[in-house]
């Protein structure tokens, strides 16, 4: 194990007012007087008995007021020292025992954020975080509003924080003044613990056909910023700057984890860190696994993924693939092979900055709330695409200083620790979504999440889709890419089940689309279903209770959000309704789903089947038979092992079979089917059965059915009251 140098010899280098203190966009500042610097985390000591106790204690503990509280006076710092320990005990609340408090401070050393957050833990389990923002009264002494609080009331509004700075550790103090509303006043005094906000563990594992870089020279590449420091940095060393004690570990995977193929998926992945990591444990913890691998199963296109995403505890594994296209230099660069090394460094920070919860620059607007984060699509920081920027890679790494943004180290060092420790708070928890700055947003459009129902509930088992409906508002013709609503994998999907945290929808599949621009006209519509039961995060909306969606898409570099919308799944009717589901709401049923079915997932299938067979009159039903009944329309060709060799075997298309499930399900009840599966499906799958019915010669029957889908989806468009303006889809 490597024990990484301790964050206060490498982040605390200097002090406000002297050279280089925190300036210069992440160059190393000069080690003047480190030993002064006061940044870090201090703690209350234990507390002993109270010499008297209230009659009630209140809960949570809140101040009492004084019949009469003073003017605020300016204090010096010895005046401070002198009565520090008079004022502790005038602290206007009793403790007990079991109470204790941190509070982190940051104003000075590497990159300050002139910010000071705390927690507050009362008795067995009250906590309090809040986080104020600070400005300099005088060398050693800051003040500032507190303007977030999480997890309880705390009836304090300002601060008041005097430093005693000094040579030893055990002499470094803080006096603490909160303020609140009616003069109340509330004193403590903190003692110094540590320099760094958080240990961490890191392990790098290397497979044994990839490249690892977990360090470089800053200027081996001849683009950088010109005021750039040489020094070679390593991964390490940024996360400490961020604010961490880091250790980390090195070890090694063998490429049989794989599989045959030699590619990596996500599953394969979370097997080996089960059995290669050395720190796993399906628990929250200050520990995180990187694997570099050579390429994943989703090709060239991918270079790095936050793929642990399976189970509760989510942000443990991150996954860089060396032989991506991270591994291809434009044309004409004057150093390749740096390039290369330095564009591995950056993927392995940014895929860690995601196992901080830290999202990308240009989506921090989204999320649950923990403060109003603004999107940065320009910023130069490892949570950008280099390519994203004005100018390119290029613009991006000649500015780039191998640093997180400030909103980032905001984040990291003071929101509350469950938000960023690694398998807790799930990712993109407490970001911030209805917080979009009205300058990020994009009025030209309106976004609508829709449900064909007539009330937004569902039944148990049945899988929920939607309508995503995109309109030009303005009095002019907009251009957008086509299939915009199609790429669901670069839209924000946001699910909030009432009493638990916020999750972000990951479909199964991401597609990359040849650019092609669509023209919109004033008050005209896009449409496309959103599948939004079930994806990689498992199945997102199948417990019962009430859940808020809400969807965010970018058009132009700016946000185009949708209303939030609120929906019911209704408790199961039966205990047979509950042990179909233990089979039902499982991966490959989901993947049966979301595809159209499948030839080889039979487990799945089976689990289908017995739906229809148990519920056939069930909305869940609709669904099944549908996904059981689209492979039976076109012809495969499936891999078999026959005598040790591979062969291709061809397997023909089922229409009959296919027939009477597809007019079972959309012609018996158009109306409920296309509520259930959403107008545009519904349309979706008659018209592509008909098509496939003209294609093999059974004109009769195709155009019977074409009569039959005019007639349901005119009963359709009265059921749900679609408007006119919508005259196409986004496909």
């Amino acid at each position: 194990m490597d024990d990484y140098r301790e964050f206060e010899d490498l982040a605390f280098e200097a002090e406000p007012g002297t050279a280089s203190a925190g300036e210069g966009e992440g160059l190393a500042p000069l080690p003047i007087r480190p030993f002064l610097a006061v940044s870090g985390v201090y703690a209350t000591r234990k507390a002993l008995l109270p010499q008297r106790l209230p009659e009630r204690i209140p809960f949570p503990l809140k101040p009492i007021p004084k019949g009469k509280v003073e003017e605020e006076e300016e204090t010096s710092l010895e005046e401070e020292e002198m009565t520090a320990a008079g004022e502790e005990e005038e602290s206007a609340d009793f403790f007990f025992p079991f109470d204790r408090e941190e509070l982190r401070l940051d104003v000075d050393g590497r990159y300050p954020q002139m910010a000071a957050s705390g927690t507050m833990v009362r008795g067995f389990g009250t906590r309090v975080n809040w986080v104020a923002r600070l400005r300099p009264v005088s060398r050693s002494r800051w003040r500032g509003a507190i303007w977030y609080q999480e997890g309880g009331r705390l009836p304090y509004t300002s601060i008041d924080i005097h430093a005693h700075r000094s040579f030893f550790r055990h002499q470094r103090l803080l006096h603490v003044t909160f303020r609140g509303p009616g003069g109340i006043r509330r004193r403590r005094v903190y003692y110094f613990a540590r320099r760094w906000y958080n240990r961490v563990d890191f392990e790098f594992d290397r497979v044994t056909n990839a490249e690892a870089v977990t360090e470089i020279d800053t200027l081996a590449h001849p683009n950088h910023p010109a005021i750039l420091r040489r020094e070679t940095l390593s991964v390490e060393d940024v996360f400490a700057r961020a604010g961490f004690r880091v250790t980390s570990r090195r070890g090694s995977v063998p490429l049989s984890g794989a599989g045959a193929d030699l590619k990596w998926t996500n599953a394969e992945m979370h097997d080996a860190m089960q059995i290669y990591w050395s720190r796993f444990a399906n628990r929250p913890q200050w520990a995180l696994w990187v694997l570099f691998a050579r390429e994943h199963v989703w090709g060239h296109g991918l270079g790095g993924i936050m793929f642990d995403d399976i189970g509760p505890n989510e942000r443990q594994g991150t996954a860089i693939f060396s032989h991506s296209f991270i591994a291809d230099p434009p044309p004409g660069d004057p150093a390749p092979d740096a390039w290369v090394k330095r564009m591995r460094f950056w993927t392995a920070v940014h895929e860690m900055g995601h196992g901080f919860n830290l999202a990308h620059a240009w989506q921090k607007h989204l999320g649950t709330p923990w403060i109003p984060l603004v999107s940065d699509p320009e910023a130069r920081s490892f949570m950008n695409y280099p390519y994203r920027v004005q100018g390119g890679e290029r613009a991006f790494f000649a500015d780039f200083a191998y640093r997180f943004s400030d909103p980032e180290l905001l984040f990291m060092r003071h929101a509350p620790r469950r938000f960023v420790e690694m398998g807790n708070a799930a990712w993109f928890d407490r970001h911030g979504f209805e917080n979009v700055d009205e300058e990020e947003r994009n009025h030209d459009f309106a976004l609508e999440l829709l449900t064909d129902k007539a009330e937004p509930v569902f039944e148990f088992l049945e899988p929920v889709t939607l309508t995503l409906r995109l309109t030009n508002v303005t009095s002019e013709a907009k251009l957008l890419p086509r299939g915009i609503l199609g790429k669901q994998s670069e839209m924000t999907v946001i699910i909030k089940k009432e009493g638990a945290a916020a999750r972000q929808w990951v479909p199964y599949a991401r597609y990359f689309m040849t650019p092609q621009t669509l023209a919109l006209d004033p008050g005209e519509s896009i449409e496309e279903s959103l599948f939004v039961a079930a994806g990689r995060n498992g199945w997102d909306l199948a417990e019962p209770g009430r859940y808020l969606l809400q969807v965010a898409i970018d058009i132009d570099g700016r946000t185009v959000l949708s209303n939030p919308l609120m929906l019911r799944v209704s408790r199961p009717e039966s205990r047979e309704q509950e042990v179909i589901a233990q089979d039902f709401f499982s991966d490959e049923v989901g993947r049966v789903m979301a595809f159209d079915g499948s030839r080889v997932l039979d487990a799945g299938n089976a689990a289908l089947r017995k739906l229809v067979e148990t519920f056939p009159d069930s909305a869940a039903a609709i669904h099944a038979e549908i996904a059981l009944a689209m492979p039976d329309l076109r012809a495969h060709r499936l891999i078999e092992a026959e005598e040790e060799r591979l062969t291709l075997k061809a397997v023909k298309p089922n229409l009959e079979a296919a027939q009477k499930a597809i007019e079972r399900c959309l012609f018996k009840a158009p109306a409920v089917a296309a509520a259930t599966l959403s107008h545009v499906d519904f349309a979706y799958y008659g018209e592509t059965f008909a098509a496939l019915l003209a294609e093999e010669g059974q004109d009769v029957l195709a155009k019977k059915v074409e009569k039959s889908m005019e007639t349901a989806m005119t009963e359709v468009a009265k059921a749900i009251r679609m408007p006119a303006h919508v005259v196409r889809t986004a496909a």
